[in-house]
């Protein structure tokens, strides 16, 4: 019998061609769903800066003045793996979660708010530039429209973002005030009525009060609320911001609307002005988000003068500020060392705006 000869096994070599192969399509998956798959991110990153004479008419033609007044905006944008790594290396950039970007609510909500804020910020600067300008003018209180609705509030399954509420068990009152007091009178658990407007539909809600966070006994009706007004004149303005939205615009808004009203007034005297800070009806700036970015804007688009809302520093002010500093100081820190030359100058009022486009 012949002797079978034992085979050698031969060893396996390593596919590396193979190998490669699937890890490059790994890693390009891994660099598709960085660029094409959205986080719950969103970066804020410097906006631009646009003439006013673009949105404000006066009687239909574009409200001029001898020079610029601008609104300052941020752009703020979700993003994705690798949009977030490039904004780590941009001094200018500033990641936040989906609930600080949207104030806790939705992106759908986020939209709605802002743009309430911007219709009431226009209204009130045309009761400052009317004011300031002598030209008789009427301002109606039509309600209140629904900021934010609490998890605890009875009203959640009726009332929506975006809703305006006109009158509580019949009545209506002149002032956000005169609701909250009414509200304020009842009992924690007293059923009350409100009319309220979704577009032009007229809707009724009843249902019972609850106790205001951090009270037992002092009722609400769980409803974070912001003023609907209409301010009417003979002399028609008209602001159409676009897809800007937000208050911070107030008082830029009042300064062109006022320069251009009163044609024996030049404030502006051939300057690009930039600024921001809300406005209430009584003239006064209140802070907003991201002005170190529109200070960045204002100085790219040539402005020498930025005004900013001043809040006094104390102590109890800083521990609620942005990085622990006010409107002022993080607009005049930015301006000196990104934006050299421009001018940041601090205002409580309108007015003090006014006095120092006067003065200097």
């Amino acid at each position: 019998m012949k002797k079978r000869k034992k085979r050698k096994k031969r060893k396996k070599r390593f596919n590396w061609q193979l190998t490669a192969k699937i890890s490059a399509v790994f890693l390009g998956l891994i660099f598709i769903l960085g660029v094409t798959v959205p986080l719950p991110i969103y970066v804020e990153t410097p906006g631009a800066a646009d003439a006013l004479t673009s949105y404000i008419k006066i009687d239909e033609k574009p409200a001029k003045v001898d020079g610029k007044y601008l609104i300052t905006s941020v752009y703020l944008q979700q993003v994705t793996g690798l949009s977030a790594l490039v904004s780590l290396f941009n001094p200018h950039a500033t990641l936040m979660s989906a609930a600080q970007a949207n104030s806790g609510t939705t992106a759908q909500n986020s939209v709605k708010i802002n743009k309430i804020y911007m219709n009431s910020a226009v209204n009130e600067a045309k009761v400052n530039a009317f004011r300031a300008a002598d030209i008789p003018y009427k301002r109606h209180y039509n309600g209140l429209y629904v900021m934010a609705i609490q998890d605890n509030s009875h009203f959640k399954a009726d009332l929506k973002v975006g809703d305006m509420i006109t009158a509580i068990d019949g009545k209506h009152f002149p002032s956000a005030k005169g609701f909250q007091d009414y509200i304020r009178k009842q009992k924690v658990g007293t059923e009350i009525t409100i009319n309220y407007q979704r577009g032009n539909d007229h809707k009724v809600a009843r249902q019972k009060t609850v106790a205001l966070a951090g009270t037992k006994y002092l009722a609400g009706i769980g409803i974070m609320l912001a003023d609907a007004v209409d301010v009417k004149s003979d002399t028609n303005i008209q602001a159409n911001m676009g897809d800007i939205g937000g208050p911070s615009g107030g008082l830029m808004f009042s300064l062109q609307m006022y320069d251009a009203l009163d044609k024996n007034l030049n404030l502006a005297r051939g300057r690009t002005i930039a600024g921001t800070g809300t406005i209430d009806n009584q003239g006064n700036v209140g802070e907003i988000g991201g002005i170190d970015k529109k200070v960045i804007v204002a100085y790219q688009a040539g402005a020498k003068i930025f005004f900013a809302p001043y809040l006094k520093p104390t102590k109890e002010n800083l521990q609620y500020e942005e990085d622990g500093k006010t409107n002022y100081q993080e607009a005049k820190a930015v301006a000196k060392k990104y934006a050299p030359g421009m001018k940041v100058v601090p205002v409580k009022t309108f007015s003090e705006a006014v006095s120092y486009l006067e003065k200097h």
